[in-house]
């Protein structure tokens, strides 16, 4: 009988997919260009995006010109400046198309990207998510987030935690500190504005002893705020933290 009833029930979530898509047609969520598919990007959108290939650096995530040999791979910076977090993945550089993507989502209160960029975010951190047990959004700080009215990050973690059945510990980490926009600031003024902005709440820290935790924001510029949240998660207890974004600032993060 149960599984009448939920062969029932995705007949009728069939239909009513097929019958909005007769009222409302897929169009691409770059360009407002009708798609086959929802939440697709058309081919021309598709184009412009700069997808991030190998090789590329293992921790850094950010991509090389030309093939350096075999073996684990690490740029100058990864060397000289080892990161907090494990490795960070990235699906897209940020720039033209993807630029554009992530400020629709941020700014233009354009909610339904979200879906999107977690689909390419999924296929580009594949290793990091079989490797995962939760998902971890970089939070706002309330009052940003009350000013915005919903986190990005949230939203794409909801996204990936949809595609790839692991769990979204959205009380996991707490912005504490009201910072100061990070557009404009060097890496070290960057680093310094994040000092003491995270905070794992007492009732969370359970939650997190020995687990593999993915951290998910939108974008990777320097690394800052992945290291802050990073530190804050491994000292509670977390396992291993590593990082996923839709899009990567290569120029700042080499």
């Amino acid at each position: 009988m149960v599984a009448v009833l939920r062969r029932v029930l995705a007949g009728l979530r069939a239909a009513r997919g097929i019958a909005l898509g007769l009222v409302y047609p897929p169009i691409c969520p770059g360009c407002g260009a009708a798609t086959a598919q929802p939440h697709a990007l058309c081919p021309a959108c598709w184009s412009q995006l700069r997808l991030i290939e190998r090789p590329y650096c293992q921790r850094l995530g950010t991509p090389f010109a030309v093939d350096h040999g075999a073996g684990p791979l690490l740029s100058p910076r990864a060397m000289a400046d080892p990161p907090v977090f494990g490795r960070v993945r990235a699906a897209v550089l940020y720039d033209g198309i993807a630029r554009d993507l992530v400020h629709r989502l941020k700014y233009d209160d354009r909610l339904d990207l979200a879906p999107t960029l977690a689909r390419m975010m999924a296929g580009a951190g594949a290793e990091l998510v079989r490797e995962a047990d939760c998902l971890v959004p970089v939070p706002l700080h309330r009052w940003r987030l009350w000013r915005r009215r919903f986190n990005q990050a949230a939203l794409l973690a909801q996204g990936l935690s949809t595609l790839t059945g692991l769990p979204v510990e959205v009380q996991a980490l707490a912005r504490v500190k009201a910072t100061r926009s990070q557009v404009g600031l060097s890496r070290a003024a960057r680093a310094r504005n994040l000092q003491g902005a995270f905070r794992v709440p007492e009732a969370a820290r359970p939650r997190l002893q020995g687990r593999r935790v993915l951290l998910i924001d939108d974008v990777t510029t320097t690394g800052a705020t992945a290291n802050a949240a990073s530190r804050v998660l491994l000292r509670a207890g977390a396992d291993k933290v590593d990082v996923l974004t839709f899009a990567l600032v290569a120029g700042e993060a080499l």
